[in-house]
């Protein structure tokens, strides 16, 4: 038995950078509020969410990968009756001090038939997950409950000699996972397997919606919809996905590029080093570039986050929070103090303009 280790925030990150590679245009924060089935092509009305904007674009086809809110969006954006529902089953991680020196990650076996690993996190820490909890309610206010908490401590406790309990989390957090609703009572046993639907009536622009489904199998999933959709576009390539690389990951292995990092900076620190070649691969020289000491790195806002790599994650990753980059691009918020985080947001107070993020759009088209 073998497995991967991933980031899934910087996994949906790169994916999008490869997309944009290939000339499409990524919109974050922004909704779609409205859209109209035509006889060749859909009206879209998007919504920025960060000034409350509204514009009209066309499309030939809409894809509705929307995850927890694939049935949701038919009556609240495409005014048709959803095919088909989704159960939203609630799965929560804590993060907790290094239970374990080595590189091993473990898999506990519980007395309700689950299992939970403890995985190495960030250097210094153990990820333990995950859960299963029915979830109703919205998707983004989804976080860990109480119980789950127990529940995860407890299952560590009987298996490890160091006990823990609800004040050595470090921090939690929870996703909603969209799955086939096929009436199990357990949420554990709901299938993880996806579907899709087609809504392709004569003289109507095409619908195709995604149910289910899970980022352990995203890329298959995708080249299952892209090959739906590429039957509307006889124009269309191939395949080529199994074999692309994503931004930053032409490299051979982590060792090979660290060791190139350190002959090429010698100033760099080591944990400089080795966080950028897991998080960015080879887009590290891009961050790096005209740098000749660690003062050229700029401010520093907590761990190893300084003031080059966050202008990066703004200028070419669609960052405006400090939440977008102490967690969802690099989990420095892990070290991150409360004056740390006040630091960086007044720093983006000032960075972040709107013309800032409209010129990142622009870029991404």
């Amino acid at each position: 038995y073998s497995d991967g280790c991933v980031d899934d925030a910087r996994l949906v990150v790169l994916t999008a950078k490869k997309a944009q590679q290939f000339g499409a245009k990524i919109c974050t924060r922004t909704k779609c509020v409205k859209a109209e089935q035509g006889t060749h092509e859909w009206k879209v009305t998007l919504r920025d969410m960060t000034d409350e904007t509204e514009r009209m674009v066309s499309a030939k086809a809409i894809v509705n990968a929307s995850g927890p809110w694939v049935s949701k969006l038919f009556g609240e954006t495409l005014s048709m009756p959803a095919p088909k529902m989704i159960r939203m089953v609630k799965g929560s991680h804590i993060v907790v001090p290094r239970l374990n020196k080595g590189t091993e990650a473990y898999i506990l076996q519980n007395e309700d038939e689950r299992i939970v690993f403890v995985i190495p996190y960030e250097d210094e820490f153990s990820l333990v997950g995950t859960t299963d909890v029915d979830y109703e309610g919205d998707p983004k206010k989804a976080k860990i409950s109480p119980e789950e908490t127990d529940y995860l401590l407890n299952i560590v406790n009987s298996h490890f000699k160091r006990q823990l309990d609800p004040s050595d989390v470090i921090w939690s957090y929870s996703g909603v996972r969209p799955l086939m609703d096929d009436e199990q009572e357990n949420a554990q046993k709901a299938s993880r397997d996806y579907s899709f639907e087609v809504n392709s009536e004569k003289g109507k622009a095409p619908l195709i919606s995604v149910f289910g489904g899970k980022i352990t199998t995203y890329r298959k999933l995708a080249e299952a919809a892209t090959d739906k959709l590429c039957q509307f576009f006889p124009e269309a390539g191939g395949r080529w996905t199994k074999t692309g690389i994503l931004p930053g990951g032409d490299f051979a292995n982590h060792e090979a590029l660290e060791e190139k990092l350190r002959r090429d900076f010698p100033w760099l620190s080591e944990k400089v080093i080795s966080r950028y070649v897991r998080t960015y691969g080879t887009t590290s020289y891009d961050i790096l570039r005209d740098c000749h000491s660690m003062d050229d790195l700029g401010i520093h806002f907590a761990g190893t986050l300084y003031e080059r790599e966050v202008e990066h994650l703004i200028n070419n990753e669609w960052a405006m929070t400090s939440e977008d980059i102490l967690w969802r691009r690099t989990k420095q918020g892990l070290y991150a103090s409360d004056s740390d985080i006040e630091a960086l947001e007044r720093y983006l107070m000032k960075t972040v303009t709107t013309e800032t993020r409209k010129t990142a759009l622009h870029h991404s088209a």
